[in-house]
């Protein structure tokens, strides 16, 4: 993988960018427990992004780069009708322990999402990936985060409408091999549908929400991880 770092035009910001050693964890094999639906809800927008004040904000950034995250700071973006992105960050490299590997289409994150992702992928998808399938990974696809839009199928804003929900779609390893979330999930080999679902069990010990095939076909092809309090993963 080629460790050249790709520049966008954000001439006043400085990258951000640290190496740090983080405790091992044990992998996480836990299934993914069955949650009650999401009640409905009768509002026609999710409320606006929390304000976050420079401090937090400064926090959040200086403790992700600790994690040992490639990325650039971006301005807050209020557009209105339940859209707004406060603290986010472009996102473009994540730490594994054998070295950096690359996030793809993650322009606009909100910060702390950008930290339990790069927890999540270094523990619970490089790891589990080099142990399970005996390669590393070196990309994780994704669908995107910012996208101002309502939860298929309702009238209430989804929590990618503040960037705080990102969709993975697939994973690539050092050895060449493409797994994917749409491919994969029934059509890989044993190990490979073990792995993927390896993952997903264990964005459900650190997202507040996790979406997949099993919960409907909008799902079928991505896991959609959000933050966010208490534990709905399908």
């Amino acid at each position: 993988m080629s460790n050249r770092i790709r520049r966008l035009p954000f001439h006043r910001l400085p990258r951000c960018s640290t190496a740090v050693t983080v405790p091992v964890l044990a992998l996480m094999l836990a299934a993914c427990a069955s949650d009650r639906p999401t009640p409905p809800r009768t509002t026609t927008s999710a409320p606006a992004a929390r304000p976050v004040t420079t401090a937090e904000a400064r926090i959040c950034r200086r403790e992700l780069a600790e994690q040992g995250a490639d990325f650039v700071p971006l301005d807050d973006l209020l557009t209105g009708g339940g859209c707004s992105s406060t603290n986010a960050v472009t996102l473009f490299h994540l730490a594994g322990d054998n070295g950096r590997f690359e996030v793809t289409n993650a322009k606009r994150i909100a910060c702390p999402l950008s930290q339990t992702v790069a927890a999540w992928a270094r523990y619970g998808v490089d790891r589990a990936a080099r142990q399970m399938l005996g390669s590393g990974i070196v990309r994780i696809e994704t669908f995107g985060s910012y996208n101002c839009r309502n939860v298929a199928g309702s009238s209430r804003r989804s929590a990618h409408s503040n960037a705080n929900a990102l969709d993975v779609s697939g994973f690539v390893l050092a050895d060449g091999r493409r797994i994917t979330v749409k491919d994969d999930w029934d059509g890989g080999t044993e190990m490979e549908r073990r792995f993927l679902r390896v993952v997903q069990a264990s964005a459900c010990k650190r997202f507040g929400t996790v979406l997949g095939p099993e919960y409907n076909a909008a799902h079928e092809d991505h896991f959609h991880v959000e933050l966010g309090d208490g534990s709905f993963c399908r």
